[in-house]
C-alpha cells in the first residue's frame, strides 16, 4: 500500500530542515521497530543480544558482549543495563551461559522467539520501505552519512 506525496519543487525540499525531517524519520521508524518487538516481550536491546549471539563465529561473554552492544544504545534510548537484558532472557530460557567460562548460547526457545520477532521486523521493513527503490535508500543513506561525516562522526558502516 503505497502512500502517495504531494510533489514539491526541489528547491523547496532542499530548503527543508534536514534535523527537523531526520529526527522525524528516526522517532517513527523506532517506534515502528519497538513495536513489533514488544510483540515478542523484547526491547532493541534484547533484539541485538539474540542476534549477536546466534550470529557468533566466536564465544559472547557477558562483558564482551555488553561493551560490542553499548554504542547502540546511544540517543533515542535510555541507558541501557545489558546485565538485566541478558538475565531477563536467561530468564525466560531464550538464552543459556556455558559452565565453564560464561559464554553465552542461544537455546531452541531464544532461536524460536529470535525468527518469530525477524518476522514480524521483516513485516515493519516492508512497510517503511514500501515505493522506495533500493537504489534511493542507499542514494539517502550516503547523504545522511556526509552530513555525519562533515560534522566530524564515524561516517562507516558498523561491523
Amino acid at each position: 500500500m503505497t502512500v502517495h506525496l504531494r510533489a514539491y519543487p526541489e528547491a523547496r525540499l532542499a530548503a527543508q530542515p534536514i534535523g527537523y525531517w531526520s529526527d522525524l524519520t528516526a522517532r517513527l521508524v523506532l517506534a515502528a521497530i519497538r513495536g513489533e518487538l514488544a510483540e515478542e516481550g523484547l526491547t532493541q536491546p534484547h533484539w541485538w543480544t539474540l542476534n549477536h549471539v546466534a550470529g557468533a563465529t566466536a564465544d559472547w561473554e557477558r562483558t564482551a558482549l555488553a561493551a560490542k552492544l553499548a554504542p547502540y544504545a546511544t540517543g533515542h534510548l535510555p541507558a541501557v543495563d545489558f546485565d538485566r537484558v541478558f538475565d531477563d532472557l536467561r530468564d525466560r530460557g531464550w538464552l543459556a551461559e556455558s559452565a565453564d567460562g560464561g559464554a553465552l548460547v542461544l537455546t531452541e526457545a531464544g532461536e524460536a522467539g529470535r525468527q518469530r520477532a525477524r518476522e514480524r521486523l521483516a513485516a515493519a521493513h516492508e512497510r517503511i520501505h514500501d515505493g522506495i527503490p533500493a537504489a534511493d535508500r542507499a542514494a539517502a543513506l550516503d547523504v545522511l552519512r556526509r552530513m555525519v561525516a562533515n560534522l566530524g562522526g564515524d561516517a562507516d558502516l558498523p561491523s
